[in-house]
């Protein structure tokens, strides 16, 4: 290409790494992203960023796909040039966007699953050894009960459970929404278990409901660390995270109430169309809900007289 358009993708990339301040290894992949690109416009003869059409960019991610791209890739790659171009129209006053138009197949969205009541209870229903274990089975019953998202378990103050009323408010949940879920009676007991310990953790003035073996608010990482190595004291096989726990929470709430409205609203989701799918909803149970509750498809009860 020409000598001006690699000057444009350098500016481009030393602008990601100084201006905005990302990471070298995110400037490293949409480095990489770009240079492909480019290796594609100087095979059919672009010598110039605004020569780009978008049947160009529909052309190359037709060619990356043929090359075993997967869809997840081949939407970043996309994310890549549309950031590339918004960069030119704006700095360099070019006249639109050509990646704007083009489509990249969506990924599919694959799903944690659920463990099911039983491996719950075999997970739960454990003597606990020392005081960070009576912690931690507080959480995992939290996350069980209430359905939290991590970083809403590990932003809870201790101002923010009310354990007589069975209930935990979410400030911060996604979007920034807050949100009230109840906590159960399972989650309540071993949330008092562990707030008669805390303060042998807490320094004075210390908000946070779940504390580190050094008095700080628990971090994430060692959330995932404590349930791997409950895994391990167990002697589960299958991997646990977090989130497995959430879906749990989802799934077995949907499967028992078949509510999805009001799993909605406990999952903190924006659209109902997430929660089918976070809940791995099938369509026979669609079906079946559909056909008790929907006021045009109840079937008619059989008024016929039995026979003689």
């Amino acid at each position: 290409m020409q000598p001006a358009a690699a000057r444009q993708l350098e500016d481009y990339l030393d602008g990601l790494l100084v201006r905005r301040r990302l990471s070298a290894a995110t400037v490293q992949a949409y480095g990489h992203d770009l240079a492909v690109f480019r290796t594609f416009c100087e095979a059919s003869s672009i010598d110039a960023w605004d020569q780009v059409k978008t049947y160009h960019v529909r052309d190359y991610l037709v060619s990356r796909h043929d090359q075993g791209l997967g869809n997840r890739s081949l939407q970043r790659e996309l994310s890549s040039l549309r950031g590339f171009f918004a960069h030119l129209v704006k700095q360099h006053g070019f006249s639109g966007n050509p990646a704007d138009a083009a489509r990249a197949p969506r990924a599919a969205r694959t799903l944690p699953k659920p463990l099911d009541t039983d491996q719950m209870a075999g997970l739960l229903d454990v003597e606990t050894d020392d005081e960070l274990e009576t912690r931690d089975l507080a959480i995992w019953e939290l996350f069980y009960s209430s359905g939290l998202r991590l970083a809403e378990l590990v932003g809870l103050n201790l101002t923010d459970l009310d354990l007589q009323e069975g209930s935990v408010l979410i400030r911060h949940g996604k979007g920034n929404k807050s949100r009230i879920v109840p906590v159960g009676r399972k989650a309540r007991e071993a949330l008092d278990h562990w707030l008669m310990l805390r303060g042998n953790y807490a320094p004075p003035g210390e908000s946070a409901l779940f504390l580190s073996r050094l008095g700080k608010r628990i971090a994430p990482r060692t959330v995932h660390a404590r349930l791997e190595r409950w895994q391990l004291r167990l002697g589960i096989a299958e991997h646990l995270h977090p989130h497995r726990l959430r879906h749990s929470f989802a799934s077995h709430l949907l499967e028992s109430s078949g509510d999805l409205r009001a799993v909605q609203e406990l999952l903190g989701h924006a659209n109902l169309s997430t929660t089918q799918i976070y809940t791995h909803l099938d369509y026979q149970h669609l079906a079946d809900v559909y056909d008790r509750t929907h006021p045009r498809a109840r079937k008619k009860p059989d008024t016929t007289d039995p026979p003689a």
